[in-house]
């Protein structure tokens, strides 16, 4: 296996998890959900609230909005940036 197909591989785990944050984002502005939809909003708050309660710690709310999926979009990001570059040079 390349160090391309690698880091193709590693972006498309990064873009799954940039899908599950802006789920996340997009259910808090629903009403509280039930039946099926209770079991994917769990899965979804169980898997992203590890990552983006590091930034709640540090952001604190503007009122009642959080800024943290929003800072940590951007952190995934850079992260995503300096992994993908590192397997494609090598250096890991």
């Amino acid at each position: 296996m390349g160090n391309a197909t690698i880091a193709n591989f590693v972006d498309a785990l990064f873009y799954v998890y940039y899908i599950l944050i802006i789920a996340r984002v997009l259910f808090s502005w629903l009403r509280a959900p039930s039946g099926t939809l209770l079991m994917i909003y769990r899965f979804v708050y169980d898997v992203t609230e590890p990552y983006l309660g590091l930034f709640r710690r540090i952001i604190p709310l503007a009122g009642s909005i959080d800024f943290s999926p929003f800072v940590g979009l951007i952190v995934l990001g850079i992260i995503q940036s300096i992994v993908r570059s590192l397997i494609l040079t090598g250096n890991f």
